[in-house]
């Protein structure tokens, strides 16, 4: 990937986010095991821009809070405030 501001094309676009997910079906598969996706972790850093590996990282991070909230309910941490 080029490391000027310039927006990815749509090919670029398109291995970007091919790469994201072919990452982000190996986390799931070991249990968000990132050494076990190094191949995977490199081709993503590589294809995609510095934003978007930052982006795309925090919302699959949010996607599987969501996630354990839909399926576990939500309990607050002990000690936190009741609003």
């Amino acid at each position: 990937m080029n490391t000027e501001m310039s927006a990815p094309n749509a090919s670029e676009r398109k291995a970007c986010w091919g790469a994201r997910d072919e990452l982000w079906k190996c986390l799931d598969v070991n249990q968000d095991e990132t050494s076990a996706c190094g191949k995977q972790l490199k081709e993503f850093e590589t294809k995609c821009p510095a934003q978007w590996v930052k982006y795309f990282s925090k919302r699959r991070d949010f996607l599987k809070y969501k996630e354990k909230i839909q399926n576990n309910g939500y309990e607050p941490t002990e000690g936190a405030s009741k609003l």
